[in-house]
């Protein structure tokens, strides 16, 4: 049975009933369309499809729209071709969909013919001159093509596993009988797949998931049962396309003979509107949500309308995220409301919907207080649940991890081909069994570690909702290092009350730093809770400062003009918006309004109430004379942005960490001057250490910034006070220094063009941060190495010339630190997230020993060169110095009190580093601050000296790449594309000359070579993927990390080298 023949099933029975009703929402009547009607429609866009498409090998087309009347007809003609339909969201990050599309290697797309600006203007590179288009009613036919080098390796990889998989498939044929074939499913047969989609990627990259019919069908038929679905329900299509809770949307309603409504995805975000819709005007009677969808309405919106004792709402699932507490569920219901409440619980790589429970009326009736959260349920059609401890085991009775699957129940993830029947796959979500019964305790990514202690951030957020105050709130663990608590409210004035009530119901280190009001929760398009969306509000919010006033009513205006021109990217000569100006007709929408809504907010320095659904509603003389009644309600007010108070983390009294000797007894007894070997170390910032050696850096190309001796003499650096000497704060809006690059993106120069080629790549597993270490020994270059770890919780050694891997050796968890080479030679020490520092022997990998703290370790280690010491930070907040030669004794621990980001930069003469606020801070030996820089973002990239240590050079969040003098002067910035965390790299240009170049990367995977004098381009190279990583170049080639999973070297070539 496929999802088509559902529907064909019920239209031959309900032909002339109303299958699907789509309403503007703007005084215009609604249109229906009969199951007649869309069956018809169907046909013809699948004849459409099998006359212009010509299929080889799996069969995918795109389907780039916005909800509308025709979107169930054309998602059953794609499937009736027989093909799966590929939802691309017109809304969505370009980049995102870019992956998505070349991932997919995705040949046909149709396209609305409403969205096709958008789609030309987002994806151009993906068509050329002679791309082939043909119209079909209000839709036109792309084909792709892909072109770009890397994407093409990518997908010849793909190919070559395809082929492979198919000969072994063949082959094996030939051997066992016909039930064993079957004991796999191919994706290859013809009505295989139903859908496509992808993961969210907020943990890694986005997974690709291709969806079997015979996967959701058995979804959709046990839901018309446990609904007890009939032709009488009107379905509402809650989900975007994306997310596959719309597959069960829409074919629960089109399987039974129900109508299912659709509205525009603008419509979704004004809470008060989208319920009158919903529940006067269509009367909906069932609806499948997010929490955190349903939560947008309000608690007072939820009961008198929602799920209020007239309501026409038979059925409400809730799904996608942690179900709310019982007691948060009592509050919501209205007094005689009989609506049955669902807890369905699945993930996109089991599409769709696992697990279901019926919370019994009796439980919601009743007023005894429920410690446990609501249970998961009962597997549905086909669904094999497990519950697997550490060791993976399944268990009957305690906590572990839970796996979903079934003998059908299966789908293919990236690049499979095949899936044996009854694959199981791990959720990342940790349940405990008790009494047969299983309850949700959190996601893995909501684990952290705080105050030395675990905790699970969504306990925080159950608690805070149960308080009557809060209407609803989500946690964030902000740069994992503060908990932050988002709370919408009516009542501004109640933060100090709820924070007393968190401390009575929250043990000590469950208690949120800090508080922050908002007009409404930010979600995604899938209806769930934005986290990166909440980060930045919470930036915003902490920049707020105290000097910055708003003069008047007519300052206030001006300023929201300002704001409104730059969030819409309307040109700036537009002299004035014009007052009946509509933003989602501007060219708003859904994500741009919540930054227009940051920004306003950031500019009263305070929260505006309601204001949200005004900017989606209203014009923008409206949209100002709502601010001005909130917040402005005297014109002769000066309003003064404010901040929450801080509140200071109580003192944490924690035990010594202690080494952990992977050796009964050394392998040899160290000093620092048995096995010595001589070597030179590259690492990021240009930072050159020649340890045991003389004469060797000068062939490099290099000047070390470090003392000409064999080994840099220690500095003894003190803890840095604020002591009264007078301190320079240098600017940078001073637009004359910015360096210029033509307006045809060439670069502005003299000298002859410099290009990168890939010379290798290595495949780490997933996304590399981390910054690689160059290890040259002295007396035998050509065994140069290059060390770096991953995500993948791996750590390689590299062959530097051929990319050859020398060694690998799998971590505890994910690494993001860069490594460092002990005094010796011997080993490479490296951080990890799991909270230990490593010591790996540098020429095979093996664990030599462990050192823990009690926090991940982001930072990277580095090297005493005098006395052999190994320094480095956690984020427990401490900073460490390790003996490694005496099986790691703890020399000294120095509490912080912050994690620690941005590594400091030691000259002969000061020390520099970035901060968090958009500072460069320069301090003496002794600690007396010299001077502070001033950027427009935060400074996660670590400085970089040139080797005469007169410039220092570095890269803020925004986007700038920035020289100054060891004055604090600025020399000169270059704007990039995006933001920089990447520390840049000085270094000779290799040809014999003295040009000084600088190697820096900005996030979007750009490389830039500028001229360290000038700061003009020289070249430009991108990578296939974001890149944190920064690179590291020894002679004429680059070494970094990128997030498409690869290390890579690159040639840098001159123009008489090409």
């Amino acid at each position: 049975m496929t999802l088509q023949e559902l529907v064909h099933k019920a239209a031959s029975c309900y032909m002339d009933r109303v299958a699907v009703c789509f309403d503007e929402c703007n005084n215009q009547l609604p249109v229906y369309y009969t199951y007649k009607t869309v069956v018809n429609a169907a046909s013809e866009l699948s004849n459409f499809l099998l006359l212009h498409c010509d299929f080889q090998g799996i069969r995918e087309i795109g389907l780039y729209c916005q909800p509308g009347i025709d979107l169930p007809s054309w998602i059953l003609g794609i499937l009736q071709v027989p093909a799966a339909y590929v939802p691309i969201e017109p809304d969505s990050p370009p980049s995102l969909s870019t992956y998505f599309m070349k991932k997919c290697n995705l040949k046909y797309i149709l396209v609305e013919k409403k969205q096709i600006n958008k789609f030309k203007s987002f994806h151009e590179t993906l068509l050329n001159h002679d791309t082939f288009t043909v119209e079909h009613n209000d839709l036109v036919l792309f084909r792709l093509h892909w072109k770009n080098t890397e994407v093409n390796l990518m997908l010849n990889d793909g190919k070559e596993k395809y082929e492979k998989e198919k000969i072994k498939i063949s082959i094996s044929s030939e051997h066992v009988n016909e039930e064993k074939a079957e004991e796999h499913m191919d994706l290859r047969l013809k009505h295989c797949l139903a859908y496509v989609l992808h993961t969210s990627g907020t943990t890694g990259i986005p997974k690709i998931v291709r969806v079997p019919h015979k996967c959701i069908v058995p979804n959709i038929q046990h839901f018309r049962v446990l609904f007890d679905i009939t032709q009488e329900d009107v379905l509402f299509l809650a989900s975007p396309l994306t997310f596959d809770p719309s597959v069960v949307e829409i074919f629960l309603a089109l399987s039974s003979g129900a109508s299912l409504l659709i509205v525009p995805t603008s419509v979704k975000l004004l809470p008060s509107k989208l319920a009158g819709i919903l529940f006067s005007h269509h009367r909906v009677t069932v609806l499948q949500a997010t929490p955190t969808l349903l939560r947008r309405f309000g608690s007072q919106l939820i009961k008198s309308t929602v799920l209020s004792a007239t309501t026409s709402l038979r059925v409400l699932a809730l799904g996608g995220e942690a179900f709310p507490s019982l007691t948060v569920l009592r509050s919501w219901r209205g007094e005689g409301n009989k609506t049955q409440i669902f807890n369905v619980y699945g993930i996109t790589e089991v599409s769709s919907w696992a697990t279901i429970y019926r919370i019994p009326e009796k439980t919601l009736n009743s007023t005894l207080k429920c410690e446990l959260p609501v249970q998961l349920g009962f597997p549905l059609l086909g669904t094999v649940v497990e519950v697997r401890d550490t060791n993976g085991f399944t268990i009957q009775e305690g906590s572990g991890q839970v796996f979903l699957g079934g003998r059908n129940r299966v789908c293919f993830l990236d690049d499979e081909v095949t899936v044996p029947l009854g694959t199981m796959r791990a959720t990342g979500d940790f349940v405990t069994v008790k009494d047969g019964e299983i309850f949700f305790l959190g996601r893995k990514d909501s684990q952290i570690k705080r105050h030395g202690k675990r905790l699970n951030i969504e306990l925080v957020q159950q608690v805070a909702e149960e308080l009557q105050q809060v209407e609803s709130c989500a946690v964030t663990w902000y740069n994992q290092e503060k908990l932050i608590l988002f709370m919408v409210s009516k009542d501004a004035s109640v933060k100090e009350y709820i924070f007393k009530e968190l401390q009575k119901y929250l043990p000590s280190h469950a208690v949120p730093d800090e508080l922050v009001l908002i007009d409404s929760l930010p979600f995604t398009s899938h209806g769930k809770i934005d986290v990166s969306e909440l980060n930045k509000i919470y930036l915003n919010y902490i920049n707020l400062k105290s000097e910055n006033k708003l003069s008047g009513k007519e300052d206030l205006w001006e300023k929201l003009q300002y704001l409104w021109k730059s969030t819409l990217n309307l040109p700036e000569d537009l002299l004035r918006v014009p007052d009946e100006s509509l933003f989602l007709n501007s060219g708003g929408d859904s994500l741009k309004s919540i930054r227009l809504l940051s920004e306003i907010e950031k500019l009263v320095g305070t929260s505006v109430p309601g204001l949200l659904e005004i900017i989606l509603s209203s014009s923008i003389l409206e949209i100002y004379s709502h601010i001005l009644q909130t917040v402005f309600p005297d014109e002769d007010v000066t309003f003064r942005k404010t901040c929450a108070t801080k509140r200071k983390l109580s003192d944490i009294n924690q035990e010594e960490a202690s080494g952990t000797s992977l050796h009964q007894k050394a392998i040899m007894t160290f000093s620092c001057h048995n096995e010595i070997n001589a070597f030179v170390v590259l690492s990021r910032g240009s930072q050159i250490l020649s340890l045991n050696t003389t004469r060797f850096l000068t062939k490099l190309g290099h000047c070390s910034s470090a003392c000409p001796s064999d080994s840099v003499s220690q500095t003894n650096i003190q803890n840095l006070k604020g002591l009264n000497s007078p301190v320079l704060i240098g600017k940078s809006k001073d637009p004359s220094c910015v360096a210029k690059v033509s307006e045809e993106g060439k670069p502005a120069m003299g000298t002859q063009k410099m290009e990168l080629h890939v010379r290798w790549r290595s495949d780490t597993g997933k996304c590399v941060d981390a910054s690689p270490l160059v290890v040259i020994p002295t007396f035998d270059k050509s065994s140069t190495t290059v060390y770096i770890g991953s995500h993948s919780h791996r750590m390689k050694a590299v062959d530097f010339y051929s990319g050859k891997v020398k060694w690998e050796q799998i971590l505890g968890d994910r690494i993001e630190s860069s490594a460092c080479v002990s005094k010796c030679g011997n080993f490479i020490v490296v951080g990890c997230y799991n909270g230990l520092v490593y010591v790996l022997k540098s020429n095979s990998g093996e664990k030599y020993w462990m050192f823990t703290t009690e926090d991940a370790v982001k930072s990277s280690a580095t090297v005493d060169p005098t006395t052999g010491l190994i320094y480095i930070g956690s984020h427990d907040q401490h900073a460490y110095a390790l003996d490694i030669y005496a099986t790691g004794n703890v020399i000294w621990k120095h509490s912080c009190g912050k994690p620690l980001f941005s590594s400091p930069r030691c000259c002969s003469q000061y020390i520099c580093i970035g901060c968090v606020d958009g500072n460069l801070l320069c301090f003496t030996h002794f600690g007396e601050q010299v001077w502070q820089f001033s950027t427009s973002g935060p400074i996660f990239s670590s400085p970089c000296t040139s080797p005469s240590e007169q410039k220092i050079f570095f890269g803020s969040h925004d986007c700038f790449i920035y020289c100054c003098n060891m004055k604090g002067h600025l020399q000169w910035k270059f704007e990039t594309t995006s933001r920089v965390y990447a520390t840049p790299f000085a270094f000779h240009k290799y040809n014999g000359s003295n040009e000084m170049l600088l190697a820096a990367a900005s996030t979007d995977g750009k490389l830039w070579i500028l001229e360290s004098q000038s700061g003009q381009l020289q070249s430009v190279y991108e990578l296939p993927g974001e890149v944190f990583s920064s690179p590291v170049v020894l002679e004429s080639m680059l070494i970094i990390g990128c997030r498409d999973n690869y290390v890579y070297c690159l040639d840098l070539l001159g123009g008489n080298q090409k």
